[in-house]
């Protein structure tokens, strides 16, 4: 992986970053998944919207729950419950779609998808010293999701990897593997 000095990365590549001099973000919109915080740095972020009505797509993977409407651009939406393994998010009061840009295919294009999470917290800054490297066990998800362990208000937020969590390469294998079953 080459470290561009424009690009803005954290977590389990942040020493990588620092050696090459790159700026790590310092702010991180937090958001809940059943029990657990995590959070994503907010550079990915465009904005969350409420939870509304989502039209289903046939043979997808069950992380992806359907698409949206937004402002007149096909946007699909994954359940990150269901795309950690989990069962599928249950809908409730503060269910929202956080909608996040990620790097295209080609590298060169951006990717708008969303978020469903149970409930978004709060933007929080988390300095550079406060993130540990993602642990290689012990965490309910896949360790190639986590960036980094960062340290807010004396716990740990669970800072994930947007690029590789939302992967459309990898959603992509799992609708064929899903065609193939049917």
């Amino acid at each position: 992986m080459s470290i561009d000095a424009n690009v803005v990365t954290y977590g389990s590549h942040a020493i990588v970053a620092l050696q090459s001099g790159a700026a790590l973000p310092s702010q991180f919109l937090t958001f809940m998944l059943g029990e657990e915080q995590y959070a994503v740095g907010i550079l990915h972020i465009k904005e969350i919207i409420e939870y509304g009505s989502l039209a289903t797509v046939p043979m997808m993977p069950d992380c992806v729950r359907g698409v949206i409407n937004l402002r007149g651009a096909v946007v699909p939406v994954m359940d990150l419950s269901a795309r950690f393994g989990r069962a599928q998010s249950i809908i409730g009061k503060r269910s929202c779609i956080v909608i996040v840009e990620t790097a295209g295919e080609d590298g060169d294009s951006k990717q708008v998808l969303g978020m469903l999470v149970d409930a978004v917290n709060a933007v929080v800054e988390i300095a550079a010293d406060d993130i540990e490297p993602a642990p290689s066990f012990g965490t309910r998800i896949r360790p190639d999701f986590i960036a980094g362990m960062g340290k807010y208000n004396g716990r740990f937020v669970i800072l994930l990897d947007i690029e590789r969590v939302l992967s459309s390469e990898e959603i992509v294998e799992m609708a064929r593997g899903t065609a193939a079953l049917a």
